[in-house]
Parts: structure tokens; C-alpha cells; sequence
């Protein structure tokens, strides 16, 4: 089970440095379309082993000190909503406010485990301050500096304690997720799925954050569809729906092994689809494209060919993804689309052994060998399959540090011309030969 973090508070309290630092980046997916302001920071971390997202709401909100409480609303009522765990931030240099106690009877009423985190204890003097949050009444408060990273071991360690187990029990079942901007037809999709056809036979609860997997058994299927609270609107986001959806695509992805990411056909692809689309591809989940409403669309100006073109090249250089043309409300191509997508999850889960991968691959390396690089041959003798979430593989060199990039897409386009990988994200190390005998 995914565990999304939430880091919410006021303006200045610095939830974007605290960010910086669980995340172990500066780099965040910004949604660069035109007419929208707002970052989306959304982050990979771990700590001890266990990997999470985190989530930093600071992006969200315009202004600084001259914010609106509703808006700080919003913030946090997206947090309590999406997220498992919620870091609530505040400033011991400011001390506390009344926007703070605001938040704090906000996020009080809510279900989640929350940790205060008191930010700004750059010194040995201000951890006195610290304890003026416990009126708060949120616990302990943890006093950290996040511009440093002194004391945020204590909080992550406490953090990771309060996670869903390890081995929590889900159905061993595909667990497909329907996502995409507002309006693409997800909830049309749904209902054609699991309304008047009326083959849903049992709804499996999931998470704290209502997830719920309905089961779909029937015409041949038998799979988990996703199908989460963001197909509810919610009169409280109504104004920032755009980044309302991508936090309800980043919990459906979470949560899911193979997506099936609609897009406008009247639209065609947009910025904030790329941005949706790295999400699938960053948790290396299986993609399936559907461009929906395609009846809408004047087949004189636009056909299927010159659509795919144009998809294929923004999503690129992730280019081996099915493309199925689809219109949710007249159900047209809706079984060829869960067909295919069950040919994804097959894909992603399948295993390849060591003799088929080392008798297909190793001439296409001999044939085109990596160049040499400062008059030295580069070989590769050995080729496995790796545990992981995605087809992930091991090239086993003498020097692999020389391997280029350019290489390594070669070798990727020859994995996926001669074994069923399409609408996988695949990982491709190339490791030292030596090493490998040791191991």
C-alpha cells in the first residue's frame, strides 16, 4: 500500500525547504501550460528502506503573507484528503499565529496521523521555543531545522514507524486505475464499466484515504479497477480543480500497476498530460493511452495515424505505449481497451530467463558493439532479469562507466522489438562483470 506524505502549514514556514530535504532534490514536475501559476511539487523519498511520496502543498497557494483562510482551507482539506501522513508545519523564529491554530482545528477534526514539525531551530537557543506549540494540542512537537536537516532523523524515524505495514494483504489481482485531467470522460468510463453493465460483483476496501477497489469479473476480465474519491467534486477545490486532479492522479498511480491515462480527443495532449504521464512512467507503471471522445472529432481533418504521431512525440522518448481510440459514452473500443491493457500487466509482470535474454541480445551487441572509449574495447559477456516493479535488467561490461546514453537506447529499442514489453517503463543498468561473480 503507497504511502503519500502532505506537508501543509502557513506561508514562510518553509514546507518547500522541508521538501528539498525528504526529497534529497531541488527539482519538482511543473505544470508549464499556459494560464496556470501553480508548481506541482510532488517528490519520491525513503528513509530506512521504505520509499513514500511526498506532496508539498506550498505550491499551491499564491501570495505570501497576505493569504486568505479559505485558501489555507483548501490547502489543508486537499492534504487530509489524499494524504496517510500530514507534516504540519510552523515557525519557532515567528512563534505561534493564528492562522497556525487555524490549521490546527482544521487538521485536528481529520482521521490522519499528523506530526508537528517546528521548523527554524537553527540554534541551541530556540529549542525552548519549541514547546509554545503544544497548545497545538497536536503532541510533541518535533524541533527541527530543515535548511540543515538537524533533527530530522527523529521525525522520519517516528514518520516511518506510523506507515501501513509492509505486508498489508491486497487481492492478487491486475489493479488497473482509470486517471487524466478533468473532463476527459473518467467518470463516463467508469459508468459504462461498472454502471448499466452491472459487473462489478464485490467492493474490496482500501486505505484510509477511501480508496476502493471494485472488482470487475465479467466478459473474460477479472480484474481490480481503482476507483477513488477524485471522481467526487468537491465544492472546496472547485477553483483549483487542475491541481486537485494531480493529486488524485498521483494517489490512483500510487496504488494501481497498469493506468488507463485518457485524453481529449478535441483537446489533443497537453502540457498537464505530459506531466500525468511522467507520473506513470517515474513509478514505472504500465500505460495504456486512451483518446477518448474520439467521436467528437472531424475524421476529415484528423485521423488515427496523425494523432498517434503527435502523441508519440510529445511522450517521447517513452514511446512504446498502445494508443487505443475510444469515446466512453458511445462505449466504442472500451473492450479492446481493457483487453489490451491486461496485455500490459502481463507484460510488466512476465520474467525472461538468463538463456533467452543472452541467445536474443548478445548478437545484436556483438553486431554493434558500445564504442571504444579512450582506445579501449567495451564488451558485454552477460544479460539478467532483475527483481523489480518494472522489467528491470542487468548488462553485465568490463566498462561499464563508459556506456553512454545513446548506447543504452539502442539496447532498449532491441529489448523492445524482440520481447512483448509495450506500455512498460523498463530499467536497463549496465554493471561491472567483475562484480558479478562476487555476487
Amino acid at each position: 500500500m503507497a504511502n503519500i506524505v502532505a506537508i501543509v502549514g502557513r506561508p514562510n514556514v518553509g514546507k518547500s525547504t522541508l521538501f528539498n530535504r525528504l526529497t534529497e532534490s531541488r527539482k519538482a514536475i511543473v505544470d508549464e501550460s499556459s494560464g496556470v501559476t501553480r508548481d506541482r511539487h510532488y517528490g519520491k523519498a525513503e528513509w530506512i528502506g521504505r520509499t513514500y511520496s511526498v506532496i508539498d502543498t506550498g505550491g499551491y497557494i499564491i501570495g505570501s503573507e497576505d493569504i486568505f483562510e479559505k485558501e489555507i482551507r483548501k490547502q489543508v482539506q486537499l492534504a487530509i484528503d489524499e494524504a496517510n501522513i500530514i507534516l504540519f508545519v510552523v515557525d519557532v523564529a515567528v512563534g505561534l499565529t493564528d492562522m497556525d491554530k487555524e490549521v490546527g482545528n482544521l487538521l485536528r477534526k481529520s482521521k490522519k496521523k499528523i506530526f508537528l514539525v517546528a521548523n527554524k531551530v537553527d540554534s541551541s537557543a530556540r529549542i525552548h521555543d519549541v514547546h509554545e506549540f503544544h497548545a497545538l494540542g497536536l503532541g510533541e512537537p518535533f524541533g527541527l531545522s530543515a535548511m540543515s536537516g538537524g533533527g530530522t532523523g527523529e521525525l522520519l524515524d517516528e514518520m516511518v514507524a506510523a506507515f501501513y505495514p509492509e505486508d498489508l494483504e491486497e487481492p492478487e489481482l491486475p489493479r488497473i486505475a482509470i486517471i487524466g485531467q478533468p473532463n476527459v470522460g473518467k467518470s463516463s468510463l467508469l459508468n459504462s464499466l461498472i454502471g448499466e453493465e452491472r459487473s462489478i460483483v464485490t467492493d474490496i476496501s482500501g486505505t484510509t484515504r477511501d480508496t476502493i477497489y471494485k472488482r470487475f469479473n465479467s466478459f473474460g476480465f477479472d480484474f481490480l479497477l481503482i476507483d477513488t474519491a477524485g471522481l467526487r467534486r468537491k465544492k472546496n477545490v472547485r477553483e483549483d480543480i487542475e491541481f486537485y486532479s494531480v493529486m488524485r492522479s498521483v494517489r490512483a498511480i500510487e496504488e494501481s500497476d497498469v493506468c488507463l491515462f485518457m485524453i481529449d480527443a478535441t483537446q489533443g495532449i497537453t502540457a498537464q498530460d505530459l506531466n500525468i504521464f511522467s507520473l506513470c512512467e517515474r513509478n514505472r507503471k504500465g500505460v495504456v493511452i486512451l483518446v477518448n471522445k474520439w467521436d467528437l472529432v472531424e475524421k476529415e481533418t484528423l485521423t488515427t495515424k496523425k494523432v498517434e504521431e503527435a502523441i508519440r512525440a510529445r511522450i517521447s522518448p517513452f514511446t512504446d505505449v498502445p494508443i487505443v481510440f475510444t469515446s466512453a459514452t458511445t462505449k466504442q473500443r472500451l473492450h479492446k481497451a481493457l483487453e489490451i491493457a491486461l496485455e500490459v500487466y502481463k507484460n510488466k509482470t512476465a520474467k525472461i530467463s538468463t538463456s533467452k535474454l543472452n541467445k536474443i541480445m548478445l548478437p545484436f551487441v556483438d553486431h554493434y558493439p558500445p564504442p571504444a572509449v579512450k582506445g579501449k574495447s567495451i564488451s558485454i559477456k552477460y544479460i539478467t532479469q532483475l527483481p523489480g516493479i518494472s522489467p528491470t535488467f542487468a548488462f553485465f561490461s568490463n566498462l561499464p562507466q563508459y556506456i553512454g546514453t545513446s548506447y543504452k537506447r539502442y539496447i532498449e529499442n532491441k529489448m523492445r522489438e524482440n520481447f512483448p514489453l509495450s506500455g512498460v517503463p523498463i530499467v536497463i543498468y549496465f554493471r561491472n562483470k567483475e562484480k558479478s561473480k562476487e555476487s
